[in-house]
């Protein structure tokens, strides 16, 4: 672990694919940042992805346990 200031970080080495290391290049020269700051934004894109399944799915479970009777009422309809 490093400090920066009063965050902390991990250190981590990636290796990526030649094709995808040459396509994070160009993106992040047009976006005027780097590889490292690019593959952050994914990951907390991917994080973000399966939080928002994972609350889509309780949401679901808690719909279906507590408005069963509703839904079959409503199926029958």
């Amino acid at each position: 672990m490093y400090h920066i200031g009063t965050m902390v970080g991990m250190a981590m080495n990636l290796r990526v694919p030649e094709d995808l290391d040459r396509r994070l290049e160009q993106l992040a020269a047009e976006e005027h940042t780097s590889k490292s700051a690019l593959l952050l934004q994914g990951a907390e894109l991917v994080l973000q992805r399966h939080a928002r399944r994972r609350e889509i799915s309780e949401g679901l479970d808690f719909v279906m346990s507590h408005d069963a009777g509703l839904l079959t009422r409503l199926e029958d309809a």
